[in-house]
């Protein structure tokens, strides 16, 4: 099982694929496949049945997964796709720091 890089709620760029260069907030991440649910990234429609919770059924766009490896953290201070480092606070918390700007993510 691989360690994924991004948490759940982190802003991260889409770096290769259909939906390169597209930005979106990490909705769901799943480390035993290593793989995330990026909004906005990876649109799929899929077709549904009709059900009691969804009675009309027919054609539903939605996010679908895509490996944690095609995904960069983003740094809101430098405005770019980033590399993080760890870094040990003098209380003894452990942070992600941007590789350009120094920034705590």
């Amino acid at each position: 099982m691989a360690k994924v890089h991004v948490r759940r709620d982190d802003t991260v760029v889409v770096i290769s694929g259909k939906d390169k260069g597209k930005t979106g907030k990490v909705l769901k991440v799943y480390p035993k496949t290593d793989k995330v649910i990026v909004e906005g990234a990876h649109i799929v429609t899929k077709h549904v049945k009709p059900s009691r919770a969804n009675m009309q059924g027919g054609i539903v766009k939605q996010e679908a997964a895509i490996n944690s490896s095609k995904v960069m953290l983003y740094c809101t201070k430098c405005k770019s796709a980033t590399r993080i480092s760890k870094k040990l606070l003098e209380d003894g918390t452990k942070v992600r720091v941007c590789k350009n700007c120094g920034e705590i993510l």
